[in-house]
Parts: structure tokens; sequence; C-alpha cells
């Protein structure tokens, strides 16, 4: 049996697939034509290039690689559309040219080499800024705090000045009102005491007149006596009621003053036993400061000794058992090496030689 003829559509699409064949043997050719010149330009070495522009370059190369995507995409779709197959394959050979130089440019490893260490360069530099902004932003919080804390001392001690201020004010008030009140309560028993004296005086002349009428024989009547009486009593009893009201209120103020001047003088008494208290501070750090030297900050390679050698002031076991290792060395009174203890720290008397006190310093010795 004779095979059969092929048919139109057989042949057409043999036809098709030695034309496609054909095409794409042309664009190797005219691809490989092409890439030769760009092969010695590959080879030279890279100029340096910032770090903004290699980032331009990788989102360019995305954009690319999004391109050639949808090229082929577009020639996966169009097999059969002859122009626009041809116009997406031109595109997308046109993309992967681009997409392979950037490519040559992100692969080069001296070049890589040489952005991992700028980048690496700009990293530490930035760094470093940021501590630099860190130390700053503490210098300023801690330059800030020392500031708050000088205005809170001044500010103290301002009110503490104006406290006293005001006290002292209170208190000259209090007394030049008290002083002023005495002043007006004396005045009034001085008046009292004087009207006293008038009656007295009235009383007095009464009787005299009283005795000169008798005698030329005129007799007051008995009811004038007893009014005349009567109302001196009355205003003597008046007199004597103020005379002790005004006595209290003089008790009162003097009381009152006297408390203010004691209250003064006991200020006046702890202003001194503080000044005495600071005195005998500073005498003791001076002393201490020529037996044990300058006190040492707490991190001082010294400050465990001198810690084990003041125990006995913070520790009372250590204090007893210190004064029993002294109390082993006890021997009798008569004893022709015995010595007492001194009550006071030994401390060292001013060089009689000027020489010698040449070579001491200041704080060295106690004395004129």
């Amino acid at each position: 049996m004779a095979p059969q003829p092929p048919d139109q559509d057989s042949i057409q699409r043999m036809q098709d697939e030695q034309w496609l064949k054909h095409f794409l043997r042309n664009r190797e050719r005219t691809t490989a034509k092409t890439s030769k010149p760009a092969e010695p330009h590959s080879r030279q070495t890279h100029p340096k290039v910032s770090v903004a522009h290699i980032r331009d370059t990788l989102y360019g190369a995305i954009q690319l690689v999004s391109k050639l995507s949808m090229a082929c995409e577009t020639l996966k779709h169009n097999m059969e559309n002859e122009s626009v197959w041809a116009d997406s394959y031109a595109e997308a050979v046109s993309v992967k040219t681009d997409l392979q130089e950037k490519l040559k440019v992100l692969g080069d490893s001296e070049f890589v080499e040489s952005l991992k260490k700028k980048l690496s360069s700009i990293s530490k530099r930035r760094a470093r800024l940021r501590r630099r902004q860190v130390e700053q932003d503490e210098d300023k919080q801690r330059e800030e705090e020392r500031v708050a804390e000088r205005e809170a001392a001044i500010d103290k001690w301002r009110m503490k000045r104006i406290h006293e201020v005001e006290e002292k004010k209170r208190a000259q008030e209090l007394k030049l009102a008290a002083d002023t009140v005495l002043c007006e309560v004396r005045k009034k028993q001085a008046d009292a005491k004087r009207m006293l004296d008038i009656l007295r005086s009235l009383e007095k002349l009464r009787k005299l007149r009283k005795e000169a009428a008798s005698r030329k024989g005129i007799f007051p009547e008995k009811e004038a006596d007893q009014a005349f009486d009567g109302l001196v009593e009355r205003l003597r009893a008046l007199i004597r009621k103020r005379t002790g009201v005004y006595g209290a209120e003089e008790n009162a103020l003097r009381v009152m003053l006297e408390t203010e001047q004691e209250e003064e003088r006991r200020r006046d008494l702890e202003k001194r036993q503080k000044k005495e208290r600071e005195r005998l501070l500073l005498r003791k750090r001076e002393m201490d400061s020529m037996l044990f030297g300058d006190e040492m900050p707490p991190d001082h390679p010294l400050q465990p000794f001198r810690e084990y050698y003041t125990q006995a002031e913070r520790s009372l076991p250590a204090l007893i058992q210190i004064r029993r290792e002294w109390d082993l060395c006890l021997v009798s009174v008569d004893h022709p090496d015995g010595t007492t203890v001194p009550q006071d720290w030994v401390l060292p008397q001013c060089p009689t030689d000027e020489i010698w006190a040449t070579a001491l310093d200041r704080g060295d010795c106690l004395g004129p």
C-alpha cells in the first residue's frame, strides 16, 4: 500500500518549523557578532563607583529581570504571530544584554570585595557617629542634671535665707508690738495710780473742808458723806480692777518677751555649737589626714587595709577583740617597762629647725 501524500496543514507546519529554525539560527549569529566586541570591555577593571550607583544598578537589574520575564511570557503566548514574536524576541535579547552587562559589574569578585569594605567602613563610621551622638546626649544629660542640682541647691539656700530673714523680721515685729503694748500698759498703770492719788487727795480735801466747816458750826448731811464715800469706793474698786487687768497683761507680755529672748539665746547657742562642731570636725579631719593620710576613694587599692584597721569604728565585736588583745599587754603600775596608754592621738609637733621645716608639708604637723 503506497503512502498517502501529506495534506496542506502538514506541509504548512513543516515550512513554519524550517522558517523558525532558520530565523533562530540567524538571530544567534547576529547576537554572537554583536557580543564579541564587548568582550575586551568586560575584561577591563571596573572604576570605583558609589554605593548609590550600586543601589541604582541593583534596582535596574531587578527591573530588567521583570521585563525579561514579561518578554518570555509574551514569546510563549505569541508563537504563531510572527511579527509580535519577532519584536518580543528582539526586546528580550536587548534586555538580556543589558542585564548581563549589569550582572558582569555585580559579579566581579574584586569589585564586590571593595564594595563590602566600603560598606563596612560606612557602617563603622555610622556606628561611631551614633556612639558620639549617644555620648554627647549623655554628657548633655549629665550637664543638665548638674545644672539642675546646682539650681536646686541655690533655690534651697535662697529659700532658707528668705525663711531666716522672714523669721527675723517677724520676731522683730513681734518684739516691737510687744514693746508698744507694754508701754501702753505701763502708761495705763501710771494713769490708774495717778487716779488713785487723785482720789486720796479728794478724800483729804473733803476731810479738811469738813473740819473747817465744823469749826464754823456747819455740819454736812450724813447722806452726802455716804454718797461721796460710795462714789470713791466704786471708783477705787474700778481702778483696782483695771490695775489687775493691766498687771496681768504686763506679766503676759513680759513672759512673751522673755520667751522670745530665750528662743533667740537658744538659736545663738545652737549656732555657736554648730560652728564649734564644724571646727572640731575640721580639726579631726586634719588630724586623721596627718596620721592616716588623705581620705581614699572607694575604689582605691589600699581601701581594704584602711577598712581592716578601722573596723573597730563600725563593729562592736571587732572593738571587743581589739580591746582584748590590748588587755593582754597590761602590766602592773610599778612595772619598770610599763607606760600608760595616751588618752589622745600623739600628733607631730612643729620642727624646731627651719631647715627641717623646708622638707615638710604645711599639713604634716600641728602648731602655731
